[in-house]
């Protein structure tokens, strides 16, 4: 099996100023925060921060690199609740907690239900949230 109920599966990143203002610039977001220095630190943030999109994708990257290492896997849907900022130079963790697990009519082939989260330094969780997953496991060679 792929995966059980309340297996965890998780990692660290440290996203330094200049991966926020790049992901920030290449995604289209132009929300100084993200990549106008001076304005971010006037702001009540007192720097770069992370944009939604960037601490979304690398909660999604850590899910399908976790599952596709021995199996075939694609993102069904996923929410976010965003409750913090992550600031530039900030240590996160992710994390992945397996909710459930079903067997669909085809062998082999799983949907898995999980929570998610991105936690400051500090323990604050900055993002909230919840995939559903297809999984389908690969034949032994």
């Amino acid at each position: 099996m792929v995966a059980r109920p309340h297996d965890r599966f998780s990692r660290s990143v440290t996203l330094t100023e200049a991966d926020v203002a790049e992901f920030a610039s290449r995604s289209g977001d132009e929300n100084p925060l993200h990549h106008d220095l001076r304005r971010a630190r006037a702001s009540r943030y007192g720097g770069l921060i992370a944009s939604g999109p960037q601490t979304s994708s690398l909660l999604m990257g850590l899910c399908a690199s976790h599952f596709s290492r021995g199996a075939e896997m694609v993102g069904l849907e996923f929410t976010f609740r965003f409750r913090s900022a992550v600031k530039a130079g900030e240590r996160v963790e992710l994390e992945w907690l397996v909710a459930a697990v079903r067997e669909t009519s085809r062998h082999g082939t799983h949907i898995v239900d999980l929570y998610g989260r991105m936690r400051t330094e500090s323990g604050t969780t900055a993002v909230g949230a919840k995939g559903r997953v297809l999984v389908v496991e690969r034949p032994a060679e």
